[in-house]
């Protein structure tokens, strides 16, 4: 049973936790960064592009007021005019929007980066949940947006106040200037607040764009048990793949014992290990081992080799050293090759006795089986 210490959220979540995350819709976002940004694009583009828009809002206005007479009675000119009229609109104001646009993705992508994903569409009706939606609004993050929305208010509020109050001479004075002066003076307190603003929200963003990352990292924190589970489900349950294991190797000795009864001959120990070995000098150069195996499988070799009339030679040394330094389906030892090559030898003359008779081959005997490459004699 896990401690209280496995249960807490105390891990930094895994790279599997961070994309399911981000399938679900979830990446950090900070809208103070969005707000600066849509604002420092919104100025920039009438810093850049106002007096062409006035100039182009002036036709607009000039001629959107004009309508000769016979077009008042002809529907279809209404509709052109107002179609043309739209365009225009649109036309003069597509710099700035798309700039305003812009900023708006690039401060969404700043930190969370591109992200495209249809789970956040799904319905979700636990949304709806009343007390769940209670919960949301005391909960620490409500604070914290409360907190922001104040200092937001407080600033911009500040900076009004500051503004009237150190300009206030200045915007009496409006009241009796020229319409050119006094809108040239209006648009430089403008200017003046709209600044003010731009650095108050950009020292609001540096400080929002930190707490958001850490906030999104804190929020997918993990426990010691979440990630042990994950590192379980990532590499299977040991119970099943035990079972894999077992199917797989039953599987490949059912290959192998179906090769024990083309071997040309198997060699044991006599009990405790058996080894099949096959020969083609058309598609072989060295035999090899086609079957091996201990105890109940080297018993079931010898009994299908039996049963298939495969020769049987008791040689232990041989066998222990074929058996401990060669793989299923890979050629001898060239250290073996000088053992192997009188074994061979022996059933070609013992295949030569069954086929035509005569004197019966003697076994061979003292084979040259180097001494680092027998293990010794075990139980048998």
């Amino acid at each position: 049973m896990a401690d209280g210490s496995d249960l807490e959220k105390t891990e930094a979540p895994s790279s599997k936790r961070l994309t399911e995350a981000r399938d679900e819709g979830q990446v950090p976002h900070s809208k103070e960064l969005s707000t600066f940004l849509v604002l420092i694009a919104g100025v920039g583009g009438l810093w850049v592009f106002g007096q062409w828009m006035t100039q182009h809002t002036q036709s607009l206005l000039r001629h959107g007021l004009q309508l000769e007479r016979s077009a008042a009675f002809d529907p279809d000119a209404m509709v052109r005019a107002l179609f043309d009229a739209a365009l225009s609109a649109l036309i003069t104001c597509a710099p700035l929007l798309g700039l305003t646009i812009a900023a708006a993705l690039l401060g969404r992508f700043a930190i969370g980066g591109w992200n495209f994903t249809t789970k956040p569409l799904a319905p979700n009706f636990g949304k709806l949940d009343p007390l769940r939606g209670i919960t949301r609004m005391f909960s620490k993050d409500s604070l914290v947006e409360l907190v922001k929305a104040v200092l937001k208010t407080l600033l911009v509020g500040g900076i009004a106040y500051w503004a009237i109050r150190h300009e206030r001479d200045a915007i009496f004075a409006l009241a009796s200037s020229p319409l050119e002066v006094g809108l040239a003076g209006i648009a430089r307190l403008l200017l003046v607040a709209t600044l003010l603003i731009l650095l108050g929200l950009a020292l609001l963003a540096a400080i929002d764009v930190p707490w958001q990352l850490w906030h999104y990292t804190e929020q997918l924190k993990m426990s010691r048990e979440e990630l042990k589970q994950e590192a379980k489900d990532a590499e299977g349950d040991p119970q099943i793949k035990a079972r894999i294991r077992g199917a797989q190797r039953a599987m490949a000795r059912k290959r192998m014992m179906a090769e024990v009864p083309k071997a040309d001959v198997v060699v044991t120990n006599p009990t405790r290990y058996a080894v099949a070995l096959k020969y083609d000098a058309d598609a072989m150069g060295a035999p090899r081992v086609v079957a091996k195996g201990m105890n109940l499988i080297a018993q079931n070799i010898r009994e299908l080799a039996a049963a298939n009339s495969v020769p049987l030679l008791e040689a232990p040394p041989l066998a222990r050293a074929l058996y401990r330094h060669t793989e299923i389906g890979e050629a001898i030892p060239a250290a073996l090759y000088n053992a192997v090559a009188e074994v061979m030898a022996w059933v070609y003359q013992l295949n030569h006795f069954i086929a035509q008779g005569g004197l019966p081959p003697q076994e061979p005997a003292d084979l040259p089986v180097p001494p680092d490459l027998d293990p010794g004699p075990g139980p048998d």
